[in-house]
């Protein structure tokens, strides 16, 4: 019987390899056939979510990289919308409702509260930070 798992993402998406050793964690769990259903990005985790992450043409592109695997498996991607906001990470609403007129959170990506992170630490099977 397949476990079901939640991830939390701290780390930045360079700088340290916490971002890319939970890509490759979550690409195992999947590959074992486990349910992966959500990545909550918190702290400099939400870095991750950032449009305007342009890697060198030789570099990995975990933005590029979380999009499409949340796509293919359906796994959601949510950031800590309090710590996205301070690091300068803005979705549309958010924009909207603070009269700012930019946003750059990654399409496939969505900010949500710390509930949401409440709510994969009550309901997963397993939930491994990075």
């Amino acid at each position: 019987m397949s476990l079901r798992y939640g991830l939390v993402v701290n780390g930045s998406a360079y700088g340290t390899q916490a971002s890319r050793q939970a890509f490759q964690f979550a690409q195992a769990l999947i590959e074992q056939g486990e349910i992966l259903e959500k990545v909550f990005f918190y702290q400099d985790g939400v870095l991750n979510a950032s449009s305007l992450i342009l890697p060198a043409n030789d570099e990995f592109d975990i933005t590029k990289a979380w999009q499409a695997l949340a796509k293919a498996y359906n796994v959601e991607l949510e950031t800590c919308v309090a710590a996205a906001l301070r690091r300068g990470v803005i979705g549309y609403e958010e924009a909207e409702q603070n009269k700012v007129e930019q946003h750059n959170l990654a399409s496939g990506f969505k900010q949500a509260g710390l509930g949401g992170l409440a709510t994969a630490l009550l309901t997963f099977d397993r939930v491994i930070q990075f």
